[in-house]
């Protein structure tokens, strides 16, 4: 069935998505094997290159469960586990997976994001979902007796519409309906900018650790380095704003490599490297949206809330949120007398996933927390708890929420014990993520 010119009337479907991302492609597959007729939109054209390139544990099941593990696998570089590189301590610390409270999860895969989404958006089609490529959605009206109409244009600027019983806003980062309804936020608990590139010949840990990802910290925030197939390794700075307004008229290339040389632990593993990417940026990289659904619509990953990626946790909630996504507008569409339950339940899933993790990014740079990361102790299972909560492991049934408690008791009894370096800290938090408004600052 294919769409109408704009003015005729549209083609109907049960379910249309905007967005061909993993969100996007992980609920039309599965919307589509339960047997419902779902549309795909995406603006641009598989693969295109996207950030987000560490994949968690966790994702590792939902891979097997779709029929793509194979497939991610070809593409993937194995990842056993996160290394973490402080400037306050003389040793670095690996955490493995194979430790976290869960062993049935041991490692995950850093994978070019070109290769990765465009796997799941060939899956999608292949489930019978009908994917369009090269097509923006401009406009989408719902009605009041249910469902919407939308209006898309295509890259030959014809314009197209469809009438849709529900609609699916996976758009990532351009947060399309929450921008229409006006909803979406910046986080007022966190604020963040990242810059980044891809490098070939960085040094590597060797081994089994080879894929491991990297997360060096320095005075302005954290760097990632997160190897990739075929000797490229991805490299990014993720800072406050304020400190990208420092970057004055210096090009983004050279305030990166400026703040690389900063970090003498990633100067080292980059020495013999060479940089094949461009330098690029992105703000308002914490954000989140007032609601996640209406009746007739959800808002799924990226395009309900986006937290700061220290933890590699963006593409799982993204494809978790699909997966609780597809559930609940099947129950929406099959059973609407028990709609407002599987919204409900939706509701409370999409915020457990990042409040979990947000309350270790918060305070990822405290000196006090960095003590506690940098040596680790498995004290009523504590540390197998967190290493649970870095896998993505924060869904299931593992029971690690008492440990987590247990951690959370030291953690504030150690900033009670130390006032002064606690005071300083939260000094310093408030400094860093004042907003700060300056478009210019992300431009090349």
């Amino acid at each position: 069935m294919n769409p109408k010119a704009q003015g005729e009337p549209g083609p109907t479907c049960d379910v249309l998505v905007i967005g061909g991302g993993p969100a996007g492609s992980t609920v039309a597959s599965l919307l589509a094997e339960k047997g419902h007729h779902v549309v795909v939109l995406e603006k641009a054209h598989h693969p295109r290159f996207h950030i987000g390139e560490s994949l968690l544990p966790a994702n590792l099941p939902l891979f097997e469960k779709m029929g793509i593990a194979d497939q991610i696998k070809a593409i993937g570089m194995h990842k056993p586990g996160a290394e973490f590189v402080s400037p306050d301590h003389d040793c670095t610390q690996t955490f493995h997976f194979a430790d976290a409270w869960d062993k049935s999860m041991p490692s995950a895969y850093q994978v070019r994001r070109a290769d990765f989404d465009d796997i799941l958006f060939r899956h999608a089609a292949a489930k019978g979902a009908r994917v369009h490529e090269g097509v923006k959605v401009t406009k989408v009206d719902f009605l009041a007796e249910g469902g919407a109409d939308i209006t898309a244009r295509c890259d030959d600027g014809q314009e197209m519409q469809w009438r849709a019983r529900f609609v699916i806003d996976a758009s990532g980062r351009d947060t399309f309906l929450a921008n229409r309804f006006k909803i979406k936020q910046r986080n007022p608990h966190h604020n963040s900018s990242a810059v980044y590139a891809h490098f070939d010949g960085a040094q590597r840990r060797e081994g089994a650790d080879e894929g491991n990802i990297t997360i060096f910290w320095f005075a302005h925030g954290w760097f990632w380095f997160i190897p990739l197939t075929n000797g490229t390794t991805s490299i990014g700075m993720v800072t406050w704003p304020y400190h990208m307004k420092t970057r004055g008229q210096r090009s983004l290339q050279q305030f990166m490599m400026d703040n690389i040389a900063t970090c003498e632990p990633l100067v080292e593993r980059l020495k013999d490297a060479r940089q094949v990417s461009p330098a690029e940026a992105t703000g308002n990289f914490s954000y989140v949206s007032q609601s996640n659904h209406g009746p007739s619509y959800l808002m799924l990953g990226d395009a309900y809330a986006f937290i700061d990626p220290v933890f590699s946790s963006g593409v799982w909630l993204a494809m978790h949120s699909a997966v609780v996504g597809a559930d609940t507008v099947d129950t929406c569409l099959r059973e609407p007398q028990r709609a407002g339950a599987a919204l409900k339940r939706f509701d409370r899933v999409m915020r457990h996933g990042p409040r979990e993790f947000s309350w270790f990014i918060y305070r990822v740079t405290n000196p006090i927390m960095r003590d506690f990361l940098m040596g680790p102790r498995n004290v009523l299972r504590v540390k197998e708890a967190i290493l649970s909560v870095l896998a993505g492991d924060v869904f299931g049934k593992t029971p690690i929420w008492r440990s987590i408690l247990v951690f959370k008791a030291m953690y504030y009894t150690a900033n009670i014990l130390q006032p002064k370096r606690a005071f300083m800290a939260w000094q310093r938090r408030r400094f860093n993520i004042r907003k700060v408004d300056d478009p210019a600052l992300y431009n090349a």
